[in-house]
This record gives structure tokens, C-alpha cells and sequence, in this order.
């Protein structure tokens, strides 16, 4: 899939710069003194005298086209080791990180604009691992970025130098009383106590995560934060929070999660997260309360096959009762009969090129894939519409089979239960709808690819610049930019013609979707037109949707309904992702426009197969964890899920080739979990 990031673009975010010592420094060329000298980079870099940090040259590097003007260098590290990597940064956006850990490759990234300001990133080496690749690059579209004085702190033939532990995350209010708050945060790995500030002042210093401040003045508002400490120093404190005290009864939080977890063709059955302090529930269908219940389930019955229903759900006890939850919509009846299995696996093949993984034949695609998708259908120019699928040549896939061989292989697939699919664009393949007229080929050249292979159906995989929104258009449920309203269109056009059976299936990135929670488009001032771009599609076509699978790679931060930035490569940003899918989420933050959520068989998990693949590679144990917590509700880390979704359906990978390339670790590991699950 696409090398493109998918950067949460937080407008505003400070970045604060850190104070803490640092030991040693084992990059060559840190400041870019002898120029770029030992430095891997994009053609657009360069030292500058002009602004630096320290010494007298900087790097300088403007991102062009969908190159986002990386520079990278090759370090030797110690096995086992432990390592804090920094740099100081200016620019609009740039991001730092480490790749080839052995562990979980890192990264961080900030908006520092003119001042210089500082990232700071740390990680642990493999216990096999000799050499990491440490990298800064911008975003593309936004600028010159500068870079100084880079440091990697950590044992170059010695041993291991303390380091304070990283600042807590997620320090939020738990309770209150007329005289006393209450606080928890998450872990700081390395930590050994915490020490909680109240305006300022240090107030406590517990060993774990939690901390009541008491002897309070009910009415006034106080300012809390938090720092960790261990042997090596006190970390930076945490963004502080606010609290105030009151004895004055309150209702129970408003109840998170709502999710339909199933429907008939006369019934819709809902879950949510239990509020603390409720005492039952109130559920209201179309604005009107259709039940009462004491638990976190109610199923609404005699209702119309085929028409859509609205709900929410308040929690009430004796104070009162809440707000009402963002809605979230169901039509019974409506599940399309695509006959895959409950858990699938989703893989890309390369079948229009090789990709340095190597060539695999369509008949030699192992059995553990369910949904096959081929990669890529290109169109002939970024407006023409005109979509062509070209199979890989003789020149680079040596081993590629004949047509007939080719066309034999998909049958065999789908014989054996197999859904082969066209995916359409991938990082190189840009296809903007601009005119009815690229809509129409559009749909008369795809439906001529399904048509020549036999298809089961087509993936949208539109990256880059393919979706964006005009200015003013900012109903996900009503677009009115033509690229957006022209492949709804179009994708409703081929449903139609191929019928109940066809499956479709979309792979955007985190950008075009999760960062909506944020940004929308041109709506959001000085957002990102693309930010948020695959919600109107999605929403519209959500009744035949077969799979939603994100791509959970290639990302920058983003923010899930926790309202905290999440990073790729761990487990807990697979949990904040799709939580956001599953349990819908307000655009923009408008509690008024809410993207309702998706039933869970309708979404999958993307993720690259290997590290070679892609940006944020996650861990089998940590892809497992993620979908233990979903599926579960058990193993999960510090952000939680809205609701449990026994029915989510499986995981996606870029690709088949790299999996198979990675001794089959994906598919053999992933299939053996995915088949052991009720």
C-alpha cells in the first residue's frame, strides 16, 4: 500500500522543549557540520548556515510532490539496549523516528512553525538487533522543514546510561467530592514513582498510577499534572488538567460506546459502555425513549426491514438523568449476503509488479488468505477515469504465469471460497472523478476488468491527493465536491449491475478517515482539504460495504475519543482506530454531524506484513493483544474501547508478497489466532 503518511494534522500543537541531560551521542554528522556527509537524503535537502541551532549549519529540506523530504542515516547499537533519540526541529510539520529496532520502531512528530523546539522519541533495541536506521523528514505540501543537532543517546560498546522515564500520559479526573479530586494516568515505562503537582506545587509522590488530592474548598478550581521519576531524574510534567471541587449532585456521565451489535429484519440490538454511578438506562429511538433498561444491552423490535433507524442512549440515577450519546444508525434487514467467513484475512497481491518481494502466482497464493486483492488498477491520467490493469511483465516477474494460467488460479480461488477483488489506486495510482464523464468510464472500465477476470468484486484504495473536499463542503451525509459525489456514483452504479453478491471493500488511511474526528476538510480552517475526504463515501455507500479495513501504517499521530494522540505500531492504536470505527465518532468535533458506526463485520484491522512493508510495523503478540481487546474486551492497555465487538471480522496486510517474503508470519500466525476465536 501507499509510502504516503497519513499525519494527523493538529493545528496549533506546542512543542515543548526538553530539559533532560544527555549522556552520550552516537550519530556521525549529528549537527550537519560536513554538510550531509554520512546522511541518506531526498533530493531537496541541503545544509544551510541560516537558521541553526548550534554550531553553523542545519539541515534544510522541502518536501515536493508525494515525497515528504526524508534524511536517514544507518547507526550501530547494542543489542538489548536502550536508546533516546532528539532532535531539534522548525517547520510546519516534522517527524522523527527509528526503523529496525527489533522491537517497536518509534516516531514523533510536531508543528514547532518558525521557533526551534525539540522532539524527543526513545526506544529499545532487539535482542538480535546491530544497526538502526534513526530518520527526520516533513510532510509533504507544507513546506521547508530545518533539522540540528540530532542526538542518539545510549551505550556504543558500553553499557547502558540512565535515563529519567518518559513524561505520563492521559492524566485525567476520575471523581470528585465537595473537598477532594481524584486522578489516574497512564504508566511511564522505566518509572519507580510519580509526583503529582496541584498549581504548581508538588502534593504527593505515589508509586502508582492514581492520587486523590484532598482537604479541598468546594467551588474552587485547581490545576493538576503529573511527572515521573526513577534513579536517572524527574521527567517533564504532563499537560495539567483541571478539576473543581462540588458537593452538588450530579447525574452519570453521558454512556460511551454505543454500537449495534446485530439486527433481524424487525429488530436492531444495541450495547454501550456502563457510566459510573447509573442506575439504568434510557434508550431513544428517532428521538423517542422506546425503553428503560437496568444493564448495557437492549434490542429494539417490530421495526421496518429496510428502513434506517437512529439511536441514542442516556444513563439516569437518582440525581437525574445525562445527555444523550452521539446516535448511531441500523436498517434492519440489510446485511449483504457476500458468503465470507465470520474472521477473514485480507491480503494484496502484486500482480501488476514486484516490488523487491518477489512475484507469487495466482495458484500458489497460500489457502490462509480469504479476500484477495490485486494490485493495482491504474488509470490512464489522474482525471481520465479510464482504469486499466496491467499484469506484471516478463522483464520484472520472470516466474509470471501465462493469461490463461492467471484466469485458471482465480477460478481455483473462488472455487474454493475465495474472494478475488480489483483494487483500484495504491500510492502511484491518483484517480480524481473531477467530471460525470471520468465517472462514467470509470465505471465501464472497471466493469470490464471484473468482467475479463471473473471478479468478485472491487477495493477502493484512493490515496494522495485522489479524495479532497471543496471549500464549504462540510456534511459528510450531503457532499457536493465532484470527486467525492461522482465515485459515490459510480460505486453505486456497479453495485447495481453486479448485485448482492459483489463485494466491496475500502483501504484509506488514517487521514482520510480517523483524522475527521479532528478536521474536515476545508471546513476546519487551515485543515488539510483531504482530511477526513473517504467519510461521505463511506457513509454512503455503509449499506453495501463489505469491508472497511483502515490502513493502520504509514501514520502520523492521531487523536482518538479519548481525545489523546495515538502513535502507529502498538497495539493500543489499533484499539483507538477501530474503536473509532465501531463505535462512530462526532466530525470535526460537531456533536451535531456525527459519522455513525459501522457494524463490526463490516471492518478489519490493515497492517503492513513486515517491517519492509510499510511504517509501523506492529508485533504478532501486539496485533493479537489489540484484537483481544475488541473482540474481548480482555488485554487491553491504556485506552479503552467504547463497547466489546465479538463479531469483528479479521485483519488486512499489505501484502501477500511481503508476508510470504517475511517466512509467512503474518498469514501463519494470524490464521492459527483468527481460527481459535468463538
Amino acid at each position: 500500500m501507499a509510502a504516503l503518511a497519513a499525519a494527523a494534522i493538529a493545528l496549533g500543537l506546542a512543542v515543548v522543549p526538553a530539559t533532560a541531560a544527555l549522556a552520550a551521542n552516537i550519530l556521525p554528522n549529528p549537527g550537519f557540520e560536513s554538510g550531509l556527509n554520512g546522511w541518506t537524503c531526498a533530493s531537496t535537502a541541503r545544509t544551510v548556515t541560516t537558521p541553526v541551532h548550534g554550531g553553523t549549519s542545519a539541515l534544510e529540506a522541502t518536501p515536493a510532490g508525494s515525497d515528504y523530504a526524508r534524511c536517514s542515516q544507518s547507526v550501530k547499537v547494542k543489542p538489548s539496549s536502550s536508546y533516546t533519540l532528539s532532535a531539534w526541529v522548525r517547520g510546519n510539520y516534522v517527524f522523527l523516528g527509528a526503523l529496525g529496532t527489533g522491537t517497536t520502531d518509534v516516531s514523533t512528530w510536531g508543528s514547532p512553525g518558525a521557533a526551534w523546539s525539540q522532539l524527543t522519541t526513545s526506544f529499545t533495541t532487539g535482542s538480535a538487533t546491530t544497526s538502526v536506521t534513526v530518520y527526520v523528514n516533513g510532510w509533504y505540501g507544507t513546506g521547508a522543514y530545518n533539522a540540528d543537532d540530532l542526538v542518539l543517546d545510549g551505550p556504543d560498546g558500553g553499557g547502558t546510561p540512565p535515563t529519567p522515564p518518559a513524561t505520563p500520559a492521559g492524566l485525567t479526573v476520575t471523581g470528585k467530592t465537595a473537598t477532594s479530586v481524584s486522578l489516574s494516568w497512564s504508566a511511564s515505562s522505566g518509572a519507580t514513582s510519580y509526583n503529582m503537582y496541584q498549581d504548581g506545587t508538588k502534593v504527593g509522590t505515589p508509586s502508582g498510577t492514581t492520587f486523590t488530592a484532598t482537604g479541598l474548598a468546594s467551588g474552587t478550581t485547581y490545576r493538576f499534572s503529573v511527572s515521573a521519576s526513577n534513579t536517572a531524574g524527574e521527567s517533564a510534567r504532563s499537560a495539567e488538567v483541571t478539576a473543581t471541587p462540588s458537593s452538588t449532585p450530579v447525574p452519570p456521565p453521558v454512556p460511551g460506546g454505543l454500537a449495534v451489535t446485530g439486527t433481524s429484519a424487525t429488530s436492531v440490538s444495541l450495547s454501550w459502555s456502563a457510566s459510573s454511578g447509573a442506575t439504568s438506562y434510557n434508550v431513544y429511538q428517532d428521538g423517542t425513549k422506546v425503553g428503560t433498561p437496568s444493564g448495557t444491552t437492549f434490542t429494539a423490535t417490530g421495526l421496518t426491514s429496510g428502513t434506517t433507524y437512529r439511536f441514542s442512549v442516556s444513563a439516569s440515577n437518582a440525581n437525574g438523568e445525562s445527555a444523550r450519546s452521539a446516535e448511531v444508525t441500523a436498517t434492519p434487514g440489510n446485511q449483504p449476503p457476500t458468503s465470507l467467513p465470520k474472521r477473514v484475512l485480507v491480503g494484496y497481491l502484486h500482480a501488476s509488479f514486484a516490488n523487491g518481494s518477489g512475484y507469487i502466482r495466482m495458484s500458489d497464493v497460500p489457502d490462509a488468505w480469504d479476500v484477495i486483492d490485486l494490485a493495482f488498477g491504474e488509470p490512464t491520467s489522474v482525471t481520465s477515469g479510464d482504469i486499466r490493469f496491467t499484469r506484471c511483465p516478463v522483464a520484472e516477474c520472470p516466474n509470471v504465469e501465462s493469461e490463461a494460467d492467471f484466469i485458471a488460479g482465480i477460478r481455483a480461488k473462488q472455487t474454493a471460497g475465495k474472494k478475488v477483488l480489483i483494487s483500484i489506486g495504491g500510492q502511484n495510482g491518483q484517480v480524481q472523478l473531477t467530471t460525470t464523464a471520468a465517472r462514467d468510464k470509470f465505471v465501464s472500465s472497471v466493469g470490464a476488468i471484473i468482467d475479463k477476470y471473473g471478479l468478485d468484486g472491487l477495493d477502493i484504495d484512493f490515496e494522495g491527493h485522489s479524495l479532497s473536499l471543496n471549500s464549504g463542503d462540510t456534511d459528510f451525509k450531503n457532499p457536493t465536491t465532484p470527486v467525492v459525489v461522482n465515485l459515490i456514483s459510480a460505486l453505486r452504479t456497479l453495485k447495481a449491475k453486479y448485485g448482492s453478491r459483489f463485494v466491496l471493500t475500502m483501504a484509506p488511511e488514517t487521514f482520510f478517515v480517523q483524522l475527521g474526528y479532528q478536521f474536515y476538510g476545508g471546513g476546519s480552517s487551515g485543515a488539510d482539504p483531504r482530511a477526513g475526504a473517504y467519510l461521505p463515501v463511506i457513509y454512503a455507500m455503509r449499506n453495501d460495504l463489505t469491508l472497511l479495513h483502515v490502513q493502520d501504517y504509514n501514520s502520523g499521530p492521531i487523536t482518538g475519543l479519548d481525545n489523546q494522540y495515538h502513535t502507529m505500531g502498538s497495539s493500543d492504536f489499533h484499539i483507538a482506530m477501530t474503536d473509532m470505527l465501531l463505535a462512530g465518532f462526532p466530525v470535526a468535533g460537531n456533536t451535531a454531524n456525527v459519522f455513525p458506526a459501522l457494524r463490526p463485520d463490516q471492518v478489519a484491522i490493515g497492517l503492513p506484513a513486515a517491517v519492509y512493508a510499510g511504517n509501523g510495523f506492529t508485533s504478532v503478540a501486539e496485533v493479537q493483544k489489540a484484537f483481544d481487546c475488541l473482540a474481548k474486551g480482555a488485554n487491553c492497555g491504556p485506552y479503552r474501547p467504547r463497547g466489546v465487538y465479538p463479531a469483528l471480522r479479521g485483519l488486512m496486510t499489505w501484502s501477500i508478497n511481503w508476508d510470504k517474503y517475511n517466512a509467512s508470519e503474518f498469514s501463519t500466525n494470524h490464521r492459527r489466532y483468527l481460527n481459535a476465536l468463538p
